[in-house]
């Protein structure tokens, strides 16, 4: 018995030890590449001998490969590392009109991608979908394919992987896992649309050092993905961030949740085209990417619509900023491309109600249109790397 109590916590120290010296590795060579030995040991403090003895292992495995060689004064001269961009995901991204299936590298970089109407049932979707990821699976033999990850717009159970909660996309309870996993042969892992942005700000935008952050994603409807601390928030039942569904006028227009006056009501891209469709008489199949040339061009209709959106969404962003605290606001949605008329009208509204010290920064996503799918291949790639998300 006292044998077992010894050796024990060694064995398990030693291993954990190698594995978070691993992972520190790892993470900064993604981080810093083109990266050097030296400065790896460097900046994480280890020992050459242990730097080298880890990125040997990782050279063999085909995660880390030895790019240019670089030039110094006198002595040896260093072999730069960076990851290995065979190394792939398959993303895809679920919206309730358009789905995006796209294959990315672990740089975030996508080497394909295309797109399919987004059926009105799951069984159609599976099959859209199988066809498509069989298809990336063969054109592409070459690549080491790490698994798929899904962006949804809505939540799912976390425990049974079956989707919950998707007012916009209207599809019932179904279990989107199992027959992609069955298909591809690969580990699919799931994530809600917002917290997937999370990932993609934290992972491959200009955040790494923010701990605090919360990412509102703005389209059919408004979702929030919840980063505290250096970690995303899930809640109960999976259901932390739905900030969108809180109502802001209780007698206001009935939502697709079935609740009345819920911020995405008077806020998303939705609301934007029903302010501008009361007040002009436009055509069907009318869209909110119309809605912003109009504006561009000096429509004064679209222009007022889009005001009134804005200002709702920076009266909705009070909520977050009263009971989080964030450091920082993430926006992520075809908005940020007219972010000159948005930004200045939300960042107004946030502040206008702000309970002590100095509002959070507010700032459009650097690459909205990929936010969702770079979070995918952060969603698998993540597992790899450090403990937290964070770099």
């Amino acid at each position: 018995m006292t044998g077992m109590a010894v050796t024990k916590p060694r064995t398990a120290s030693s291993e954990i030890a190698r594995d978070i010296n691993r992972r520190v590795v790892l993470n900064l060579i993604r981080s810093r590449q083109p990266i050097s030995r030296a400065d790896v040991a460097r900046f994480s403090g280890l020992q050459r001998s242990t730097v080298s003895l880890i990125t040997e292992q990782l050279i063999g495995e085909r995660w880390v490969i030895q790019g240019s060689t670089g030039r110094l004064p006198r002595g040896r001269r260093p072999t730069f590392l960076r990851l290995n961009d065979k190394r792939v995901v398959v993303g895809i991204d679920i919206r309730p009109v358009l789905t995006s299936v796209a294959l990315g590298d672990v740089n975030g970089r996508f080497i394909s991608q295309e797109t399919m109407a987004t059926p009105p049932d799951p069984q159609t979707a599976i099959d859209g979908l199988t066809a498509r990821l069989q298809r990336l699976l063969q054109s592409h033999s070459d690549m080491m394919f790490e698994g798929v990850g899904v962006s949804l717009p809505g939540r799912f159970d976390f425990r049974s992987q079956r989707l919950v909660f998707a007012p916009n996309l209207k599809w019932p309870d179904f279990d989107l896992k199992t027959p992609l996993e069955r298909a591809s042969g690969l580990e699919v892992i799931l994530e809600n649309a917002a917290n997937a942005c999370v990932l993609a700000e934290v992972w491959f935008g200009q955040t790494q050092d923010i701990r605090d952050l919360v990412v509102v994603t703005v389209s059919e409807g408004i979702g929030t993905g919840v980063f505290m601390n250096g970690q995303l928030a899930r809640g109960l039942n999976g259901m932390a961030g739905e900030f969108g569904h809180v109502p802001l006028e209780p007698d206001g227009p009935v939502c697709t949740c079935g609740g009345r006056g819920c911020w995405e009501v008077f806020a998303s891209n939705r609301a934007a085209i029903r302010y501008y469709l009361e007040s002009a008489s436009q055509a069907g199949g009318f869209s909110f990417q119309d809605l912003l040339v109009l504006a561009e061009q000096g429509d004064l209709r679209a222009a007022k619509a889009l005001d009134t959106m804005a200002h709702y969404l920076g009266r909705g962003m009070r909520m977050i900023v009263a009971g989080l605290a964030p450091e920082l606001i993430v926006v992520v949605g075809e908005l940020t491309r007219s972010w000159r008329r948005f930004g200045p009208v939300i960042e107004a509204e946030v502040a206008a109600q702000v309970l002590a010290g100095r509002p959070p920064r507010i700032l459009p996503a650097g690459e909205g249109a990929l936010a969702r799918l770079r979070g995918t291949v952060a969603l698998v790639f993540q597992k790899h790397f450090a403990a937290s998300v964070q770099a």
